[in-house]
C-alpha cells in the first residue's frame, strides 16, 4: 500500500496554517504597519521593556506577557499587541495623574549609620529592624494617602499628591523609627521631600525631580526631615514649623536649590 500523501493529510493543515501565519507575522511590510500603529498611539513607545514593564499593576503585567511573545523573531502581532498595552498604559497614568504632566510630592527616606551598624549588628539583627521599620513606613504611607514606588535598603521612596501628606507622613514615621529597638540600637531616620513633575514609567518615577529629592535627603541631618522650597511654599506655616532657608550645595543638585527643615 502506498504511504498517505502528506499534503493532502488532515493532521497536516494545522502546521502548515501556524508556519503560513508566522511568515505573514513577519513580513516587513506588515510589521512596518504595526510599528507606525505603535508611533501613533499614545504613550510610551518603548513600552515592553524591562524598565516599562516593572510593577505590580495590570498593564505592567501583561506587558511583560506580551514582550515574551515571539522573542526570537520581530513580530506585527507582539507590536500590536504592545501597542494596546502601551495606550491602557498611557491613560491609566493619565487618570491617576502621575505621568509628568502635574505636581508629584516625593519622599525619600533613609535610615542614618544604618551599613555600619549592620555590619556588627549581623543579619538576624537588620532584618528584623528592617522589617520593623517598614511596618512603621506602611503604616505612616497609608494613612497619609501615599503610594510606596520602591523600597531602597534601609530606605523607601514614596510618592504623594499633596506637599502637606508626604509631611505629615515623615514626620509620623520619625515618631514610629524613634520608638524602635533592636539590640539596644534605635535607628535614626532622616528624609527628604520635594515637588516636582518626575515621569511614570510602569511602577517606577524617573527623571530630574526624583534625582533632586535624593540631593535632599543625602543633605539631611540624623533625624531631620528636609524639604525643598518648592515644598515649603506649599506648606501652611501655622500647621508645619519651618526653619530659615538655606542654599543646597550639592554635586547633582540643581543651582539656586533652597532648603528648609521642618517640625510639626
Amino acid at each position: 500500500m502506498d504511504p498517505p500523501d502528506r499534503g493532502t493529510d488532515p493532521a497536516s493543515k494545522p502546521k502548515r496554517l501556524r508556519e503560513a501565519a508566522r511568515r505573514l507575522d513577519s513580513r516587513p511590510g506588515l510589521l512596518a504597519t504595526a510599528e507606525l500603529i505603535r508611533r501613533m498611539l499614545p504613550g510610551d513607545t518603548e513600552y515592553g521593556d524591562a524598565l516599562s514593564t516593572s510593577g505590580d499593576q495590570l498593564p505592567q503585567h501583561l506587558g511583560r506577557l506580551v514582550a515574551d511573545v515571539r522573542l526570537e523573531r520581530p513580530s506585527a502581532v507582539r507590536e500590536l499587541g504592545l501597542g494596546a498595552v502601551q495606550a491602557w498604559q498611557a491613560l491609566s497614568e493619565a487618570q491617576r495623574r502621575g505621568r509628568g504632566a502635574v505636581d508629584v510630592t516625593i519622599l525619600f527616606t533613609d535610615l542614618v549609620g544604618f551599613s555600619s551598624w549592620a555590619l556588627e549588628a549581623g543579619d538576624e539583627a537588620a532584618i528584623t529592624l528592617l522589617r520593623r521599620v517598614g511596618d512603621a513606613e506602611d503604616e505612616a504611607v497609608t494613612r497619609n494617602g501615599g503610594e510606596v514606588v520602591k523600597r531602597l535598603g534601609d530606605g523607601v521612596m514614596v510618592v504623594f499628591s499633596l506637599p502637606d501628606q508626604a509631611v505629615k507622613a515623615a514626620l509620623e514615621l520619625r515618631r514610629k523609627v524613634a520608638r524602635i529597638e533592636v539590640g539596644g540600637h534605635t535607628p535614626e531616620l532622616r528624609a527628604g521631600i520635594h515637588v516636582g513633575r518626575p515621569r511614570k514609567i510602569g511602577g517606577d518615577y524617573l527623571g530630574v525631580d526624583v534625582n533632586v529629592t535624593a540631593r535632599v535627603v543625602d543633605a539631611a541631618g540624623a533625624g531631620e526631615i528636609l524639604v525643598s522650597q518648592s515644598v515649603c511654599d506649599r506648606l501652611d506655616p501655622k500647621v508645619f514649623k519651618l526653619s530659615r532657608g538655606r542654599r543646597l550645595r550639592a554635586r547633582g543638585a540643581p543651582e539656586g536649590l533652597s532648603v528648609c527643615a521642618v517640625s510639626a
